[in-house]
């Protein structure tokens, strides 16, 4: 493991970072903003009336895989449990038994192909589902799509493993405009991109660590163990994102639980046995602690509900749950890391761009803590 103090000068040193990124996932991340314009402008040249001009579904079905899903979960948080469609996600490659032609299905995936993507076109078409695919251009999920004659959103060949989530959340933003379901100024495609190009700029190899929250929040998970904290549905979404991230670029377990209804777990973690039996010893020698700590990583929504917790015996918000897991925290000495804006941001900033800047700085931290652990380079070695 190492130490602090040398990640810190490997995250600050532009030459070092760029040997250990061959496949330039700093350089993706960073284009998020540009992925979004990219996308809304490919998404038109679809032509998404093809399967929005018959009105509202009676069910939205995205079938996807890791950033798929979690463009997906982005898309049912937003509609939350009002919705007037129910919105699923499955991994395919079956479509669920009950749909036929009063449903639209969306195959979201960077590559276009496998089994699991075309299948499911296929076999839409078969039962006259509405389809949507968003994939690589020229894939066989593009030629499944056109045989169909259903709209298709032909990525670029230069979109980078684990940095496509705007590129598949942005037609299924503007597909749930198109029919109705949210409004326009929810998924403003120029204000999401602003938001994320602004944390590209707070977030940016060349600015200094200390005052980078993406580099910051790298070298506290160095020795951490995480453990994420969603304050509700649309949160959570963003710590599936991180959990995901961590996992796939640096190898690092983590745990998720998503307030209120998964506080009773997430105290019990704080708690447990792998929780400080003291506090923390300044002295110690941490180039010698292989051992990881717990680290609570708080994510946190102004908009989630004040009482989402009904299945509980003692309702309770997701701001309350959240005041509990903290106080678990302080009491067991675990440290804390918050997940917040970059930037001060509007005050009434859509709940959507703050989602944006969010996800921004998860995909920029996963990143540079691959780096810091070479762990990117390793695994192409």
């Amino acid at each position: 493991m190492s130490s602090p103090e040398l990640a810190e000068e490997v995250l600050d040193d532009l030459g070092l970072l760029r040997a250990r990124d061959p496949r330039g996932l700093l350089s993706a991340v960073a284009g998020a903003g540009a992925q979004v314009r990219e996308s809304a402008r490919l998404t038109e040249e679809a032509g998404l009336g093809r399967v929005t001009s018959g009105g509202r579904p009676r069910g939205l079905v995205v079938v996807a895989r890791r950033e798929g899903a979690v463009a997906a979960s982005v898309l049912r948080a937003l509609l939350g449990p009002g919705s007037p469609v129910a919105v699923d996600v499955v991994g395919g490659p079956d479509l669920p038994v009950w749909m036929g032609p009063s449903d639209i299905a969306v195959v979201a995936t960077r590559t276009g192909a496998g089994r699991y993507a075309v299948q499911p076109a296929y076999e839409a078409a078969r039962r006259g589902v509405a389809l949507v695919g968003i994939g690589a251009d020229g894939a066989p999920l593009h030629a499944a799509c056109a045989n169909a004659r259903a709209p298709y959103v032909a990525l670029p060949e230069s979109r980078v493993r684990h940095a496509t989530l705007w590129s598949l959340l942005t037609p299924l933003l503007l597909l749930a405009t198109d029919l109705g379901l949210l409004p326009a100024q929810v998924t403003d495609t120029e204000l999401l991109a602003a938001a994320l190009d602004e944390v590209a700029g707070e977030c940016g190899p060349s600015r200094e660590s200390y005052l980078n929250p993406g580099k910051t929040l790298a070298l506290e998970l160095l020795d951490a163990l995480p453990v994420i904290a969603a304050e509700g549905p649309l949160a959570g979404a963003a710590a599936t994102r991180m959990a995901d991230q961590l996992a796939t670029l640096a190898g690092l377990p983590v745990s998720t639980f998503r307030l209120p209804d998964q506080r009773v777990a997430a105290v019990t973690v704080l708690s447990g046995p792998l929780a400080p039996t003291g506090g923390d010893d300044f002295f110690r020698d941490r180039a010698e602690d292989d051992a990881r700590r717990l680290r609570l990583l708080t994510i946190r929504d102004s908009g989630a509900a004040d009482h989402d917790g009904g299945g509980e015996r003692e309702p309770r918000s997701a701001r309350e749950a959240m005041a509990q897991v903290l106080r678990a925290a302080t009491d067991r000495n675990v440290p804390v890391s918050r997940l917040s804006d970059p930037g001060p941001g509007p005050d009434l900033e859509p709940r959507l761009a703050r989602l944006a800047r969010q996800l921004a700085v998860v995909d920029f931290s996963a990143v540079y803590l691959a780096l810091a652990l070479d762990h990117e380079r390793a695994l192409r070695s």
